[in-house]
């Protein structure tokens, strides 16, 4: 296994800039996730790590070697692409094997690690099957299968998953957590799907425009995004943000917007004092609204007043979709709230776990 680091990377196309200062370490054994909307550098910074780019700025370390020039091939690194990329003429077997006998191994070693790798991801009874007879999650695995057999000390997947229905998805995920926790090699996950990301990685690197906005565990992320765009990407649905302003007096302070004055947490007051008065963008997730009071003793100081434009019921939940001054907003409400469309509202939010970002460069405040 081996630690992977990234310093200071940044790829130029010409004038675009792909990816910007990179600094990233991924620690042994670690499986790291990238993740960002199309077009944001997160493919090309694993392509760098690959070797199948080279860095314009920067050094790739893999262990404690810079492996900037290096080939691929002699990284010691395994990919699995989106498209699988397996070989049509030959059967499972051999796709397996492919990597093993370029490097001139035993044929009796070959066959002890594929058979060993069919076995540990089910395929061992397509071992004779071409790739044409196969289903796309059985390809997928017959990919991730080519990898494992290398025993390489990095894996890297460039969106393995992407071409997979829903459901093969999520049993994909859960199949990749288990294989990661028996191998423990060291990954680099690519995906624009933030529940991938926040399922699979350890930590998740949220990437926009070629800069890494935030390299955190999932959760912490999801609890403290370091700005508004971090805070709108990860979550489904999407945080609200509503225009705002920071109030307040001896009583605490407050953000107030049209339709709304709500008194922030205590805890809140350090990073906001200075911006009394002050035009804010104030966040708050779906989940964190509801539509009866809870049982406190400010419940008017976390009220805010909607009208309802459509909702959609899921069964377990009922999204709300509602606007709120010039703003919409969606909530997530238990199902049994008996709300619809063209109606008023009142929801009761739950400010502990709310969020305040700068108007102008969308840093978080609190």
């Amino acid at each position: 296994m081996a630690e992977v680091r990234l310093e200071g990377v940044t790829k130029r196309f010409g004038d675009l800039t792909a990816v910007n200062k990179a600094d990233l370490k991924i620690e042994d054994s670690e499986f790291i996730v990238l993740v960002g909307p199309s077009g944001c550098g997160k493919t090309t910074t694993l392509r760098c790590v690959a070797g199948l780019e080279e860095p314009t700025e920067g050094e790739v370390y893999i262990g404690d070697r810079v492996v900037n020039g290096v080939p691929p091939k002699d990284r010691d690194i395994a990919m699995v692409f989106q498209n699988y990329a397996l070989y049509p003429h030959m059967d499972v077997y051999n796709n397996i094997a492919f990597g093993l006998k370029l490097r001139k191994m035993p044929k009796d070693e070959i066959e002890e690690r594929v058979n060993r790798t069919a076995e540990l991801l089910g395929i061992e009874s397509k071992l004779k099957s071409k790739p044409k007879e196969l289903s796309g999650g059985q390809r997928q695995r017959v990919a991730v299968g080519r990898a494992i057999a290398r025993n390489p000390k990095v894996f890297l997947f460039d969106e393995p998953l992407s071409n997979l229905d829903a459901k093969l998805r999520v049993q994909m995920r859960a199949e990749l957590q288990e294989l990661h926790h028996d191998l423990k090699t060291t990954s680099m996950y690519v995906t624009h799907d933030q529940v991938e990301a926040m399922t699979l990685g350890n930590r998740v690197a949220v990437i926009d425009e070629g800069i890494i906005q935030q390299y955190a565990p999932p959760q912490e992320i999801y609890d403290h995004p370091n700005n508004k765009f971090v805070a709108g990407f990860i979550g489904s649905p999407s945080m609200n943000f509503l225009s705002a302003k920071v109030s307040g007096g001896e009583e605490g302070l407050y953000v107030e917007g049209d339709g709304f004055k709500l008194l922030l947490p205590d805890e809140f007051s350090a990073g906001l004092q200075e911006k009394k008065g002050e035009s804010v963008v104030f966040g708050i997730r779906p989940e964190d609204l509801v539509a009866e009071e809870t049982k406190h003793e400010k419940d008017e100081e976390t009220r805010m007043g909607v009208h309802v434009l459509v909702t959609e019921p899921l069964g377990d939940e009922i999204l709300v979709h509602a606007e709120v001054g010039g703003d919409s907003l969606v909530a997530q409400l238990d199902p049994r709230v008996d709300v619809g469309p063209d109606q008023d509202l009142n929801l009761y939010s739950n400010m502990k776990y709310t969020h305040v970002f700068d108007r102008e460069s969308g840093e978080s405040l609190v």
